[in-house]
């Protein structure tokens, strides 16, 4: 677990109690950023991306969608509710590091079993606090997203060039096929609430835990299985539909799991996926992916709804997005698809549906903790359409 349900006085010095520790952030392109250390000591290497989120920091340590990137709150003061057994969104913290201007020295709710500080060095993540977190932001939305490092300790102190020599050879996240090393080893069920009525394979690119359980509210089964298990195993456990999660690394890399969803669209069972989910069944309907110059990280995207001109505050986490035509169908091998939502800020593509199957996804996150619930409803799709493939007798 990455907190404890203890609720006694914490007894460890604070972060901002405790003696300093030097430490910075180095980019390949060779900015630094002097701070100072929280966390745990050492050194840790990922992209660095920026989160817009004014809440809901533990959900983003435990996504596992955060796999190899060093995250930059831009929110200025992080940790103010510490960390809870409630609210992580896996078993573990996902992020390579953690960059704050602010860490809140203590835990301000009830329901905190350790401070933000404590989680990250039980967990031994590195963080660098006391940067100026706009002038990152900044820099990363001009330069885009790009290898970093951070450094926190003796090895803070290392000479500048040795540091950006470490930096610079490691992989990026370009060609990175991820999904293994966060998707569940062994399947699991995650069972309804309430009535049972339907039941779905959930394949697991990294999922979240708050997206079975949103099924759940709905009286959906979920059985949450590995990336790689076979098509036949997923259709002899009789689902009534097929849900597609979010994911770390570069869609075009994940090959298995485009030819998962072919399979999948073949049977013809209801589909939904989400995040990388999308872009495994844009590639699926031979769309290509593109990496974006910094990406959408955070809880405050506008996303507008093509059939009804509906905008969505959503969730979002993703460096990589689908190529698709905008305004008209484009021929698939399962019939005309077409764009289904566009993001607001910069045209980037936010969904797919097929116009004559069962199937359709989004590049965000519906399930959303921390909030914005806005685009809940599109669990509410996905059983519609469970319910009429059910209808017909399929």
């Amino acid at each position: 677990m990455i907190a404890s349900t203890v609720r006694t006085p914490h007894l460890r010095t604070p972060a901002l109690l405790r003696p300093q520790t030097p430490a910075v952030m180095v980019l390949e392109d060779g900015r630094t950023f002097v701070g100072r250390g929280f966390g745990a000591e050492g050194a840790a290497f990922g992209e660095a991306v920026f989160s817009t989120g004014m809440t809901g920091y533990q959900e983003t340590l435990t996504d596992p969608s955060y796999h190899r990137q060093i995250v930059t709150m831009t929110a200025p003061h992080v940790g103010n509710t510490g960390m809870n057994d409630e609210d992580p969104e896996s078993a573990r913290i996902w992020v390579a590091g953690f960059v704050v201007r602010e860490p809140s020295p203590l835990a301000s709710s009830w329901r905190a079993g350790v401070t933000l500080d404590e989680a990250l060095r039980d967990a031994g993540v590195v963080g660098v606090c006391e940067v100026d977190t706009r002038a990152i932001t900044r820099h990363l939305r001009s330069a885009g997203a790009m290898r970093a490092g951070v450094f926190a300790g003796a090895m803070a102190e290392a000479d500048p060039t040795e540091l950006l020599d470490q930096v610079l050879a490691g992989p990026g996240m370009v060609g990175a096929d991820l999904t293994g090393d966060v998707s569940t080893d062994e399947s699991y069920i995650v069972p309804e609430i309430g009535q049972k009525r339907f039941t779905v394979v959930a394949v697991d690119l990294g999922i979240k835990s708050m997206t079975p359980h949103r099924l759940a509210e709905r009286g959906v089964e979920t059985r949450v299985v590995p990336a790689g298990l076979p098509i036949g195993q997923i259709l002899a456990m009789s689902p009534d539909g097929i849900f597609l999660s979010n994911g770390p690394g570069d869609p075009a890399a994940a090959d298995d799991s485009v030819a998962l969803v072919k399979a999948a669209l073949d049977a013809g069972i209801p589909l939904f996926g989400i995040c990388f989910g999308n872009q495994m069944l844009g590639r699926a309907l031979g769309l290509g992916t593109y990496k974006l110059t910094f990406g959408h990280r955070g809880i405050n995207q506008p996303v507008q709804d093509l059939a009804t001109g509906k905008v969505d505050i959503t969730a979002h986490n993703h460096g990589f997005a689908v190529d698709a035509p905008v305004g008209e169908p484009f021929a698939t091998p399962w019939g005309p698809a077409e764009v289904s939502h566009l993001c607001l800020n910069d045209g980037v593509v936010e969904g797919l549906r097929l116009l004559d199957r069962p199937a359709f996804s989004v590049q965000y996150h519906p399930e959303a903790a921390a909030g914005p619930h806005d685009a809940a409803g599109l669990f509410d799709r996905f059983i519609d359409l469970m319910a009429d493939y059910r209808s017909e007798g399929r």
